[in-house]
């Protein structure tokens, strides 16, 4: 390969044109007034320009400061209709033969929508997880696709924590037999060629990307100024999209905590992603609006190939569902040792208080409707985690059970059994809350269900690029 470049498809005459015009055309052998031949794949969607001794189309001239240079023109539409509805090609230069084709974001794009069109015809579409956990999102995520008539098999998950996805194996029903485990940081991941060239392609993905740096919590803890500072997971949308890009999902979805869609991280994914032939929408989710107890707000980014049109609007329930904790509730009675006084946070808000620190016990009780969130370190007993008050003794507060936590998040127990109190409440907490998730990929699956049901009346899509083509060809 003597040049790899890109070039805008124009317009002359009413037709479309691909205009080259360089001094590199003579040194790959397509010197002025040689010939060559022009071969054009429509289904390949490629021009192939070689030259031939008696070809069909001849080099033209044209002078620039007082030198030859050659030029090739196409001008014509049964000629490059294998790039209808394009704005740009790829040209690869070698010697004695010019290969024209489309773009590879364009090339993936369809790909992409041809394996799920493929999978959706045979019954089942593929899924795989980054940033796992113990696969509370990704559970949800089977359970909308379900609901909107897609079955779906995990076909792999990536998660550092390997106690949590041996857990997920062996209690997250959505685990099959054949998914691959990858109990692995994902920067390390994606540095192994061999690991990476066995991964699926898959038709749906879901990455809860770590969010430590991003909360607020985390920020005033490091002291960080920007989320990507942070030493552990910053980085980690590099690593995020490097899997993207090999695994080529229809589907990318991206859970985060809401401060997350204006880190610079969400500002790479959405412009990236929509430079890869995704077409990118955004919505906050607050739990508490689906009926669920707690008010759990999470920021998702939904990027599908261009061709699917996935509505993120009016998600939640038009009727909020009221609920009290008494629901919730196992039968721990009033005489129970769980029962406490947690004197050292009652003296700490004090202290706080007059520090004029605004963090204070967050307490509820069994006829409250909401409680605050339960957070990934919630057996460590934080001063602001959610305490449930004693039926009679005011002076007497207690944790919430670990199945307590996954009722209130509306997360299927079993998902969480077996676990211990720190375990269980850390995958939890680090988790999502349930029917937000459920109800998104609901909206998700009969977005792709409308498209598979109106392929055979679909015509070429038209693609907008994001980046300047002007600047990106000179």
């Amino acid at each position: 390969m003597k040049k790899y470049l890109v070039r805008s498809i124009g317009e002359n005459k009413g037709k479309p044109r691909i205009f080259l015009d360089s001094l590199l055309l003579s040194v790959a052998g397509f010197l002025p007034g040689k010939t060559y031949n022009r071969t054009v794949s429509q289904e390949g969607q490629r021009i192939t320009l070689t030259v031939c001794p008696n070809g069909t189309h001849v080099v033209c001239r044209k002078e620039k400061a007082g030198t030859e240079i050659p030029v090739i023109d196409i001008n014509s539409a049964k000629a490059l209709a294998p790039f209808e509805g394009m704005q740009a090609v790829r040209v690869v230069v070698m010697d004695n033969q010019i290969l024209i084709l489309a773009l590879a974001s364009e090339v993936n794009r369809k790909e992409r929508l041809q394996r799920l069109q493929k999978n959706l015809d045979a019954g089942t579409v593929t899924t795989a997880g980054i940033s796992f956990g113990g696969g509370v999102l990704d559970h949800a995520a089977h359970a909308g696709l379900h609901d909107a008539g897609i079955h779906a098999n995990l076909a792999f998950a990536n998660e550092i924590d390997a106690d949590l996805l041996e857990h997920a194996s062996t209690h997250n029903d959505i685990w099959r037999k054949d998914t691959i485990g990858l109990a692995a940081p994902m920067q390390e991941l994606v540095q192994d060629a061999a690991a990476m060239q066995r991964l699926p392609q898959v038709d749906v993905l879901c990455a809860g990307i770590p969010c430590s740096g991003a909360s607020r919590a985390g920020k005033a803890k490091r002291g960080l100024d920007m989320m990507e500072a942070h030493p552990q997971v910053g980085h980690l949308v590099a690593s995020a999209l490097m899997v993207i890009n090999r695994i080529q999902p229809a589907v990318v979805v991206i859970e985060n905590v809401e401060l997350y869609s204006d880190s610079a991280s969400a500002h790479i994914l959405r412009n990236h992603l929509r430079d890869s032939g995704y077409v990118v929408r955004e919505t906050v989710l607050d739990a508490s609006e689906f009926g669920s107890l707690e008010a759990r707000v999470r920021w998702f980014m939904v990027a599908a190939s261009a061709g699917i049109d996935i509505d993120l609007q009016d998600l939640a329930p038009k009727l909020k569902p009221v609920r009290t904790m008494a629901e919730i509730l196992d039968p721990i009675g009033p005489d129970a040792h769980d029962w406490r006084t947690f004197d050292y946070l009652k003296a700490k808000e004090v202290r706080d208080a007059a520090k004029g620190n605004v963090f204070a016990m967050q307490t509820v009780s069994q006829d409250s409707t909401s409680c605050g969130t339960l957070r990934k370190g919630y057996a460590k007993g934080g001063s602001t985690d959610p305490l449930l008050k004693h039926p009679t003794d005011p002076d007497l507060l207690r944790q919430f059970t670990v199945a307590e936590h996954a009722r209130i998040k509306d997360v299927p127990e079993q998902l969480v059994a077996d676990l211990s109190k720190v375990d269980g409440h850390a995958l939890l907490g680090q988790g999502v809350a349930y029917k937000p998730v459920r109800a998104l990929f609901r909206r998700i699956g009969e977005g792709i269900t409308n498209w598979h049901r109106q392929l055979a009346a679909q015509t070429s899509t038209q693609r907008t690029l994001g980046y300047d083509l002007q600047l990106a060809t000179g």
